[in-house]
């Protein structure tokens, strides 16, 4: 089955056919579980606003979700890079808010790291079927393409850079004296992170902590390095 897709060259319907759902629930339940989460330590702003549901378009950003993150399919490089509309969570409610936001938001990558574990089992089940099977094929490549997008999305969002959840762990783990002055960065997060990625930096950080996420899930799915570089390679065009 390997041998058969490494063969061939997928069209872009094929393409987008298969990292339409793995994109869609890594956006859609990390927000979610932004939200989940602040409702656990008292804050129940998301679900008022019914942001606390998996229907993928109450969290879609047509700009950060989908336009972006198509264009960098297209481009070298083989990086992806997108956004979806937070989850409101306001502070003041959570019980503790200094502690509890360190949770809020360390639950998003937290659960982009569980579905990358999943794609991965779901892999090594479609190893186990019959080179014949119909659904084997757009399984595993799906199963390549959410073991990708979620480790992106897990260690992208862990950078040590306000907005994103990385930095707002750390603001809720520094003593306030140092808190503060972080915190004020966020205004130009996202500035930073666009400068980063013109420069190629953002890769390079990136690429350490994915390397070892990525070894371990493809250890788990039970395939070879080589086969998920070349699925890989399949997908990207």
């Amino acid at each position: 089955m390997l041998k058969a897709v490494m063969l061939q060259n997928l069209t872009l319907v094929q393409q987008i056919s298969a990292w339409l759902l793995p994109v869609l629930l890594a956006v859609t339940v990390h927000e979610v579980a932004h939200g989940w989460t602040a409702r656990w330590f008292g804050d129940r702003t998301a679900d008022m606003m019914g942001r606390l549901s998996l229907n993928p378009f109450r969290h879609i950003d047509p700009v950060g979700t989908v336009l972006v993150p198509a264009l960098m399919l297209l481009m070298p490089g083989g990086f992806v890079f997108g956004w979806a509309k937070p989850v409101p969570v306001d502070w003041r409610n959570l019980r503790r808010p200094k502690q509890d936001m360190v949770w809020v938001a360390a639950a998003g990558p937290a659960v982009n790291i569980v579905m990358a574990v999943g794609w991965a089992l779901i892999a090594r089940f479609v190893l186990s079927l019959s080179a014949d099977s119909s659904i084997a094929l757009p399984l595993l490549l799906m199963s390549v393409a959410g073991m990708l997008i979620n480790t992106v999305l897990a260690v992208l969002n862990m950078l040590p850079i306000p907005p994103l959840d990385g930095g707002r762990v750390l603001t809720g783990l520094l003593p306030a004296r140092y808190a503060i002055p972080f915190a004020r960065i966020e205004p130009y997060g996202f500035w930073i992170l666009i400068f980063l990625l013109m420069t190629g930096s953002l890769g390079w950080l990136m690429r350490p902590m994915m390397n070892i996420i990525l070894g371990l899930l493809v250890s788990t799915s039970g395939m070879r390095a080589w086969d998920f570089q070349r699925l890989l390679g399949a997908l990207m065009g």
